[in-house]
Formats: structure tokens, C-alpha cells, sequence
């Protein structure tokens, strides 16, 4: 399924959601990824300055891919439903 995600907030809502799906804790994705459980943390909480390594690796760990296409027509009210 894909997930639509348009602001930092929501694309740690969608790693968070996968992370669990998983089975992962946050420090064992961490290990994953080579990367402490704080950096986990913050990227799931859309935090700013997350580098865009930290996503690549996150993706790799989950076996998940990143798609970009032109934005639906759903409003961010709409999306924010899906979380």
C-alpha cells in the first residue's frame, strides 16, 4: 500500500507505522541503520535537520523505496486523516 506523505511530520508517522509493522523498536531499527536511537527518534517525529542519509538508510533497513510524483488532489486535512 502505498502511504502519501507531505510534511516531516508525516513521513515519521510512516516510518514509525512500518517500523512497527516490523517489529522493530526504534533502537533496533537503529542497528539497522547504523545509527543511534535518538536519530531514529527524531526522524520519526519530523524533526528539521534529519539528513537525507538518515532516510536513505531508514528506507534500506525497512525495505522500503522511495516513489516522487506529482501531488494528488487529496487536501493535507485529508492526508493528516490517514495517520
Amino acid at each position: 500500500m502505498d502511504t502519501i506523505a507531505r510534511t516531516a511530520k508525516q513521513v515519521g508517522a510512516a516510518f514509525r507505522r512500518f517500523r512497527r509493522q516490523k517489529g522493530l523498536t526504534q533502537r533496533s531499527l537503529g542497528e539497522l541503520m547504523h545509527a543511534r536511537q535518538a536519530t531514529v527518534s527524531k526522524l520519526e517525529s519530523g524533526e528539521s535537520g534529519v539528513q537525507l542519509g538518515v532516510l536513505i538508510d531508514a528506507l534500506t533497513a525497512l525495505d522500503l523505496e522511495l516513489v516522487v510524483r506529482p501531488r494528488s488532489k487529496a487536501s493535507t486535512d485529508q492526508i493528516e486523516e490517514l495517520f
